[in-house]
């Protein structure tokens, strides 16, 4: 399929024939240490090369770098890596540099003459990979130095990051279609691994990659087994964990709902001379770092942490995963779930499953979208702004502190202004295109997030229903990716208790008190 939107015609590799399968394992070789490719990176490195615009959908563990780390090395000009998180970068670039490939990276960690040597060092083409947070897109003299240096590759990484039907939203992310655009419309890579069917529909729109390629290899992981604790209590779920860390002799993570419940949980593994450490969003920054890099030099047993740990933490060797509480989707669960087992070998994935902590969830939900009425007043204010300035554009930074709306929220309702043609984003600020043209198109801007509520109202039942079922745990999750039907999958604990004859052929009722875990393979419960 061929790409959208305006592109320099000669495309990624601008007219020159893409390089021999030879040339680019050699490469692969020398620099990765990678003999050979796992399922999708050969279909979606050509298309790269090739110019075409690609959407990869792949699960944790995958390879889902190299299909863009490899062509960066062969591209004329620089490959930008959007990435979400400060620790995935670093981890990144630590791993590139020692692989002797050309990478820096532009991020808040950096101060002014350090980020200014590198933006001067990027705009005189420096660099072969480039990595930078979407904050970072968002200032213009950023994009200026990119565009003068000439970009073969625009990656998005953690594409679901992109929509706002997605579990992991950024309004950083709702930036980057202008921002690719500046750049000369190169062709563009976005990475995920996890999307419904829904959530892959969006990033394609909000990138403009209408006609971009999927390339979707699956969630199936057989080395992950996962498994569900029906506990009624606190000290039931403390009595499982300490079960478990008695079965599983290597390290692991422990998620929690909140900042609180994880300085809970780890002040008890500390009492209990567990080697342990927590994160979360409101430790300092060079703690942050500290753990996590303790962690990955397995300092500690287990890292106690909100879901502010996870993205892009490679450390392959994690052998178990448990969520304290459920989180708000099914796609949150997998992409936390999956960090387990990313060396193949096997691995757990354990919920601690009890009804009550849908309470969490639903607060969580109830204050993630702007209310109508904040629709209405963003909108009304940035009417008078533009009545006040004769029609010239109107700054981000003036339109929040004349809102009073936090700042991720005016970027939202921004965002979806640009999404109905009502405005546009532009280096000087935000533009009027046009009003709305009837009471109806208003009120359908003003409802839309009603009905997103709804739906994350319905993913958080599905989660629900994942940690309820007695049906395979793996074909659940295949469905609710809209993934080809799958068989049972014989590594989740529902079908082992099934095998074992716990639960009636005809009936998914459970008949017994399941196995112990001495007679599960790998430990199993």
């Amino acid at each position: 399929m061929g790409t959208s939107g305006d592109r320099d015609a000669a495309g990624a590799n601008h007219g020159q024939p893409r390089p021999s399968w030879k040339k680019l394992m050699a490469e692969a070789r020398e620099h990765f240490g990678v003999r050979e490719l796992r399922p999708g990176q050969q279909e979606i490195i050509e298309a790269l090369l090739d110019g075409e615009d690609v959407l990869g959908v792949m699960p944790t563990g995958a390879g889902k770098s190299l299909t863009f780390q490899l062509p960066a090395l062969l591209l004329p000009r620089a490959t930008v890596v959007v990435s979400p998180l400060l620790a995935l970068m670093q981890d990144q670039h630590e791993k590139l540099s020692e692989a002797a490939v050309d990478v820096v990276k532009l991020d808040s960690t950096l101060t002014a003459r350090e980020a200014d040597q590198v933006a001067r060092e990027v705009r005189r083409g420096e660099h072969e990979l480039i990595y930078v947070t979407p904050e970072q897109l968002e200032k213009p003299e950023r994009l200026e130095a990119l565009r003068k240096a000439g970009v073969s590759l625009f990656v998005v990484d953690e594409a679901h990051c992109v929509s706002q039907w997605g579990h992991d939203f950024r309004p950083a992310f709702l930036a980057l279609r202008e921002a690719v655009q500046q750049l000369g419309r190169p062709p563009i890579l976005a990475l995920t691994a996890t999307a419904t069917p829904q959530v892959r529909e969006d990033v394609l729109k909000q990138l403009g990659m209408e006609r971009a390629r999927v390339v979707n290899t699956g969630i199936q992981r057989d080395n992950l087994f996962l498994e569900v604790a029906r506990t009624v209590n606190p000290e039931a779920k403390k009595a499982r964990v300490m079960k478990l860390l008695q079965e599983e002799p290597g390290t692991g993570i422990i998620y929690t709902a909140t900042v609180r419940k994880a300085e809970e949980v780890w002040q008890w593994l500390e009492a209990a001379g567990i080697p342990a450490a927590r994160y979360h969003g409101k430790l300092k920054t060079s703690e942050r770092e500290e753990v996590q890099q303790r962690f990955m030099d397995n300092g500690y047993r287990v890292i106690v942490a909100t879901k502010a740990f996870g993205l892009g933490i490679d450390k392959p060797d994690i052998r178990f995963v448990v969520h304290w509480q459920f989180p708000d989707s099914l796609e949150s669960y997998y992409q936390e779930a999956g960090r387990a087992g990313r060396d193949g070998e096997p691995a757990r994935a354990v919920l601690l499953y009890r009804l009550e902590d849908k309470r969490i969830q639903s607060y969580f939900l109830g204050g993630k979208y702007p209310r109508r009425e904040e629709s209405q007043a963003l909108y009304s204010v940035l009417r008078e702004l533009w009545a006040h300035r004769q029609g010239k554009p109107v700054s981000l930074p003036v339109l929040t502190e004349a809102s009073g709306l936090p700042a991720n929220r005016v970027k939202v309702l921004v965002a979806q202004l640009a999404g109905a043609g009502i405005l546009e984003r532009g280096p000087r600020g935000l533009k009027q295109l046009r009003d709305f043209e009837t009471a109806e198109e208003l009120a359908g801007y003003l409802t839309a997030y009603e009905t997103r509520h709804q739906s994350d109202r319905q993913r958080l039942q599905q989660m629900m229903r994942y940690g309820q079922t007695t049906g395979c745990r793996w074909r659940l999750l295949g469905e609710y990716f809209d993934e080809p039907e799958h068989s049972e999958c014989g590594h989740c604990d529902n079908c082992e208790q099934r095998a074992a004859g716990h639960f009636d052929a005809a009936s998914p009722t459970r008949l017994a008190t399941p196995p112990s875990p001495a007679a599960a393979p790998g430990g199993a419960v």
